[in-house]
């Protein structure tokens, strides 16, 4: 529960209710009134102070102890299983006679409910299968005698360079610049 430090039923605030009814002889309509809170709300504050002390007054978490309805652990590993086969969610309510709610809850707990939170597919390398190898890679092509190179996180900028004749790489570029062969006698 999320309180400012002016509300009046902060832990300390409770406190000072429970007080003014335990030690200042306060009904709990009267503390009711005097803290701006229902004597439901003050009997529920006492009866906590009462059983656990000051510790009672802090606030508790409101999440359920059991879940006697959730969903079996084998349906969520079906829904899992058809995902990873890529299965739509409604592909998968219909399959496993469930919910379309709930298959969307399940895969997103899993953290599969998009598909590309799945392992890509295998892509199809065409070229490796025909077994032809990529002209402009081994010839040189159009941009022969360019070399590419890393800026920024994500862009690859081509970066004209002047190749000397005789050297098999260039020699502007740091990563060939140690590995540079020398020129033919």
């Amino acid at each position: 529960m999320d309180t400012h430090k002016n509300a009046p039923l902060t832990p300390k605030g409770r406190e000072a209710m429970v007080r003014s009814v335990v030690e200042g002889g306060l009904s709990k309509a009267s503390a009711a009134r005097q803290f701006n809170v229902t004597p439901k709300t003050v009997a529920k504050w006492f009866g906590r102070f009462r059983t656990d002390g000051p510790d009672g007054l802090r606030d508790r978490s409101s999440r359920p102890h059991s879940l006697p309805g959730q969903t079996p652990a084998a349906t969520c590993a079906a829904v899992e299983t058809l995902r990873r086969r890529r299965y739509t969610g409604k592909q998968i309510a219909s399959e496993l006679g469930i919910s379309h709610a709930t298959v969307s809850r399940i895969l997103r707990r899993l953290g599969l409910n998009r598909l590309a939170a799945l392992e890509p597919s295998e892509p199809v390398r065409a070229r490796a299968a025909e077994g032809l190898e990529d002209p402009q890679r081994d010839q040189g092509g159009e941009r022969g005698n360019e070399h590419r190179q890393h800026r920024g996180a994500a862009e690859l900028h081509r970066v004209p360079l002047a190749v000397p004749e005789g050297f098999s790489s260039c020699l502007a570029c740091p990563c060939h610049r140690a590995v540079a062969s020398t020129p033919p006698r």
